[in-house]
């Protein structure tokens, strides 16, 4: 009878997170920044079907890139999750904190599992706040653990480059323009260095926007309004954008 090939604990857990970590990176990069008024979520996505960027609830977004399948699984159960909560409890109990952990543990629980492959997803969940200082960001890797981010963040492909790109060009008090200008600039460059044209056709971005009436803040940004604030006419332009110029969630 032969004997069982032995992995150290370390050297499995090592595996399988390089396994996640290039499942990962095979997937199109996204950044969320915060602007003056809220928080925004930019991507490149040629599909109009499959989001990488949904609501989860009134004031919190979701963000993902890596293997759609598993990503969306879980974008569901945070629904489900926040859904359940608010209507327990009250509507204000629903925070990205609490949905961050519970992510955390499913991630972390799935990772740490001998019995099944871990997730090839690396999540953002984001809260606007009443003012910029109240905005809440948290990114959760394949392993479950949850990073506090200010500012800006970038997860999927070449996510390390994009983040150093916007770390130092980043500014508080940005308006949507400037921020969706810079985040394009960042989603542009290629790993040696080279920028790229990404047209709007190919950009999937959502917003976060504080001073909407409504209670629900996530707002998708497309067709015309899109094309102006790529072209950055500047505030006028950005605040001529109105519900007509493109579906809203």
């Amino acid at each position: 009878m032969s004997t069982p090939f032995y992995v150290s604990p370390q050297q499995a857990m090592a595996d399988r997170a390089e396994y996640a970590r290039k499942g990962i990176a095979r997937g199109r990069s996204l950044v969320v920044l915060q602007y003056a008024d809220g928080i925004v979520f930019v991507g490149e996505n040629p599909s109009r079907a499959l989001h990488k960027f949904s609501e989860i609830y009134d004031r919190i977004g979701f963000a993902a890139a890596g293997k759609y399948n598993e990503y969306e699984n879980l974008r569901i159960g945070g629904v489900r999750y926040a859904d359940l909560r608010g209507y327990t409890y009250d509507r204000d109990d629903v925070t990205a904190r609490g949905l961050a952990n519970v992510y955390a543990q499913t991630l972390g629980t799935i990772f740490s599992s001998a019995g099944e492959k871990p997730y090839e997803v690396e999540l953002v969940v984001a809260e606007v706040g009443e003012t910029p200082e109240g905005d809440q960001i948290y990114r959760l890797p394949h392993d479950g653990s949850i990073v506090d981010e200010h500012g800006s963040v970038a997860v999927g492909g070449n996510a390390e480059q994009i983040s150093s790109f916007l770390d130092q060009r980043h500014r508080d008090g940005m308006s949507l323009a400037e921020a969706l200008k810079l985040a394009v600039q960042a989603l542009s460059r290629d790993t040696n260095g080279s920028e790229r044209e990404i047209p709007a056709e190919r950009l999937e971005v959502a917003v976060l926007d504080r001073t909407r009436p409504q209670k629900r803040k996530f707002k998708r940004i497309v067709g015309r309004r899109l094309a102006r604030l790529l072209e950055a006419e500047g505030a006028a332009t950005e605040a001529e954008g109105s519900e007509e110029d493109g579906p809203e969630e």
